[in-house]
């Protein structure tokens, strides 16, 4: 399921909090629902639903399942990080946004704060609010830029 960067994210510091979160909210915690929270906050970066199925030995579908719920509810966000399947995130301790090397696949996560200048820049010139918490900005990373101009 697609849902808006719109949707509230729930603060949380740890899994504590946010299985509390869950609970608070009337949503039962299973143990699938737990494993996939785990696997989310041992991730340094977003991670496919079939990496984390692989990882705490789960089908994919109650993975799936549980992400949606857990985006739904505001703890996770999917994102789309160049080809393949959607990645999942953490959201409970700040949105992340991303720059993606359309050559090499290196991604760069960065605070909303970080990409206002851009996002003010767009407003500005053309009137929308940009976001790039669903989809990155695209381009090429700094090794992957100079790797071209010595090749030019």
């Amino acid at each position: 399921m697609t849902l808006s960067p719109d949707t509230p994210r729930l603060a949380f510091a740890d899994l504590a909090d946010a299985l509390e979160a869950l609970r608070q909210r009337g949503l039962r915690v299973t143990t699938p629902r737990r494993l996939v929270l785990e696997a989310l906050f041992a991730a340094e970066v977003p991670v496919s639903a079939e990496h984390i199925a692989q990882n705490v030995n789960l089908e994919l579908t109650s993975v799936y399942r549980n992400l949606e719920t857990l985006e739904h509810h505001g703890l996770a966000r999917h994102v789309h990080l160049g080809h393949g399947p959607g990645l999942y995130v953490l959201i409970g301790r700040g949105e992340r946004e991303f720059l993606s090397c359309e050559r090499c696949g290196a991604v760069r996560s960065l605070t909303t704060e970080q990409l206002d200048p851009i996002r003010d820049r767009v407003r500005e010139l053309y009137g929308y609010e940009a976001r790039f918490s669903h989809f990155p900005i695209v381009g090429l990373c700094p090794d992957c830029a100079q790797r071209r101009e010595a090749a030019s």
